[in-house]
């Protein structure tokens, strides 16, 4: 079955399969571990997070939940509904425990997905991951983020500005230092807009790529302390191909697109490192990127992060990995 339409059939069946009466409840019991951690000033259910990609449009907040996620982050959700690229555009490489995709951030659009949070999950921890359309220019990228902050606000707990997605034409070239600056001050002072009126403070977290230089990693902790933002996710998916094991031609013939999995923990490590030392400590961090067992999730916790979240580690280890991290101290 190619690999979007198992995700799809997948995820359809479970929700069915929850629909039979305390069959959700004894999914919740198998897998749901609750060990408070607080963070950017939440107290999240447990330390284990599903990444943003895998339910863009908020469809199966309470089947995740039971499934053992004490937080989920939602999209990357655009202004405007968009299919994203042509098909087939999301891979398996087995033999790497890995995936390549260039979805394109399609989604329903933010109004859709606003009207599915109103009927959210009691007590889990929802994330709102933002970016721009394929069709905005960069020149006009800041509003695409503004409209997208305002609309879920009142229904989300935090967000994470999406500027290092490779599967959106230049959208990485929003990583550089002023472009990145712009959007971030607006969205902070958008925030104080809803302060004011007396609306809770939603943190602002930043996702940024793990094919950055170590320049571009500074200028990154730069920024973050000069906007006030409240911290950062280490990594997105990388253009990299490097060290696979699957063969230069099956890779080739994919072609283009994000690779995560496994073979991208050491780096993302690496640069979740850089950017703890570089701040002093001072960033709270989110580690992401190659995580298959509680193991590894301990070493993002060592490298500086306080939460982790899962992607492909639980498409390839399933909701058991997801247990286990949750109980980490």
């Amino acid at each position: 079955m190619p690999a979007e339409t198992a995700h799809h059939f997948t995820m359809h069946s479970l929700k069915c399969i929850q629909q039979i009466p305390f069959v959700r409840q004894i999914f919740y019991k198998l897998f749901f571990v609750k060990n408070p951690v607080e963070f950017v000033g939440i107290r999240f259910p447990n330390r284990v997070g599903l990444a943003a990609g895998f339910d863009k449009n908020a469809k199966f907040l309470r089947e995740f939940q039971s499934l053992g996620f004490g937080f989920v982050e939602i999209g990357t959700v655009t202004p405007l509904a968009q299919p994203g690229n042509d098909k087939p555009r999301l891979f398996r490489l087995i033999k790497d425990e890995a995936i390549i995709n260039r979805m394109g951030f399609n989604n329903d659009g933010v109004d859709a997905i606003v009207n599915r949070l109103k009927n959210r999950p009691n007590g889990l921890i929802v994330g709102g991951n933002i970016g721009k359309n394929k069709v905005t220019p960069n020149e006009l990228a800041q509003r695409d983020y503004e409209i997208c902050f305002e609309k879920l606000y009142n229904h989300v707990d935090y967000f994470v500005v999406n500027v290092s997605s490779p599967n959106t034409p230049n959208l990485r070239a929003l990583q550089d230092k002023e472009p990145l600056s712009k959007i971030l001050t607006a969205l902070v002072a958008l925030r104080q807009k809803f302060v004011s009126g007396g609306s809770v403070s939603k943190p602002i977290l930043l996702k940024i790529a793990p094919d950055l230089t170590t320049e571009q990693l500074n200028d990154v902790v730069e920024i973050v302390k000069e906007t006030t933002i409240e911290g950062i996710v280490a990594t997105n998916t990388t253009i990299s191909r490097e060290g696979l094991q699957t063969t230069k031609q099956k890779v080739e013939d994919i072609g283009a697109g994000g690779l995560s999995g496994k073979i991208l923990f050491t780096h993302s490590t690496d640069i979740l490192k850089h950017i703890h030392h570089k701040s002093n400590g001072t960033i709270p961090l989110i580690g992401v990127g190659g995580i298959d067992t509680e193991q590894k999730a301990e070493q993002k916790l060592a490298s500086g992060a306080t939460l982790v979240q899962v992607f492909t580690g639980f498409i390839f280890k399933g909701p058991n990995l997801v247990k286990a991290i949750a109980k980490l101290k």
